[in-house]
């Protein structure tokens, strides 16, 4: 079975009523909400300590714990992928999936340029590159004995071709919340990875006035499918309908027949995609575009802002505070500027936005 991109093309019309609808209401905010095991509404994150990178600063859309989406400004531009490419085929009990990660829809300009009102915000340098995306995913994946954490970066791909990762920015935060992304809710990190963090208006989720259960919109590194917001007989899903990694069972079509299976839901509630992975993740799934990434040396990496900004590294990490670190906060105590501060950091380790 072989699904062309070009037949998501023009979805940009799909800014549709779901998307609209999501855009009209505040959200509860995510930040803070990383577990160290499966919880529900929360990120099981592999990776818990966070330095930096990304947006520059709250935006006037988040107050308190609460953001709104419609208040958000979103990258403009309108560029083509002509050359996407994603190819799915059944070969034995595997399912390979090979993608260049260039969308089936357009996106917007990047790097964000200095007179894109998105720029005061988000200074994305990034361009998107095409990737090499090669995932050998099981067919007919079975839960594990027990659930597992989500890495930084790919976590899944979505039907347009385009990489999806988990809710978290490089700062650890709500990342859909902070981060600006253009029309389609997708970005590039600085690898050239265009992704998202939720649902993209531009992968048509027209179940709920159908009555009827969302259709597939990707699949998770563990091989089950991510379906869009809508449960049985088209009831929006939220935290509540939806276990720790932000799935559950019942019986849909998949490979061709009515099977009782678990898969995920993106909802509008953070953590949006996947809280952790149900099945298991095999090595060869991630193919050659996510190899294993090392951990760095913090105290190293704290030491070296300490002694950049000329102050004790003690009184650094008691204003930072506990992960994911408050940059705001800790500018204020230190009495320093807050982007010298930022700039203090390498960038995070894997993909930073």
């Amino acid at each position: 079975m072989r699904h062309a991109l070009r037949a998501l093309a023009g979805l940009l019309a799909g800014l549709s009523a779901s998307g609209g609808a999501a855009a009209a209401q505040e959200l509860p905010l995510g930040d803070g909400r990383i577990a160290s095991q499966p919880q529900v509404g929360s990120v099981f994150a592999c990776q818990t300590r966070f330095m930096g990178g990304g947006a520059l600063g709250e935006g006037p859309w988040i107050h308190g714990g609460r953001w709104e989406p419609a208040r958000k400004p979103i990258v403009q531009g309108a560029v083509a992928w002509p050359n996407a490419q994603l190819a799915i085929t059944r070969e034995g009990d595997r399912r390979v999936i090979r993608a260049n990660d260039l969308p089936s829809h357009p996106t917007g300009s990047f790097p964000i340029r200095p007179d894109d009102p998105a720029f005061r915000y988000d200074r994305n340098p990034n361009a998107i590159a095409p990737q090499t995306i090669v995932l050998s995913l099981p067919a007919e994946p079975v839960p594990a004995p027990r659930p597992s954490c989500v890495p930084m970066g790919m976590i899944g791909i979505a039907l347009s071709g385009v990489a999806i990762f988990n809710a978290l920015d490089a700062e650890g935060r709500d990342a859909p919340a902070h981060e600006i992304q253009d029309r389609c809710n997708g970005h590039p990190e600085r690898g050239g990875r265009y992704h998202y963090h939720d649902l993209s208006p531009c992968l048509r989720d027209d179940a709920g006035a159908a009555g009827r259960h969302s259709d597939l919109i990707g699949y998770a590194l563990d091989g089950f499918g991510i379906y869009g917001r809508f449960g049985e007989g088209g009831k929006p899903l939220g935290n509540a309908d939806l276990d720790a990694c932000h799935g559950h069972s019942h019986a849909l079509s998949w490979n061709g027949r009515s099977a009782v299976i678990y898969h995920y839901h993106v909802t509008r509630e953070y953590p949006y995609t996947i809280g952790c992975f149900r099945g298991s993740v095999e090595r060869a799934a991630a193919g050659p575009g996510a190899p294993p990434r090392a951990e760095p040396d913090r105290a190293a990496i704290l030491q070296r802002a300490a002694e950049t900004l000329g102050i004790p590294p003690e009184r650094l990490r008691a204003a930072l505070g506990p992960p994911p670190p408050d940059f705001a906060r800790a500018a204020r105590q230190l009495g320093i500027d807050e982007q010298r501060l930022r700039q203090a950091f390498p960038p995070p380790p894997g993909p930073p936005r």
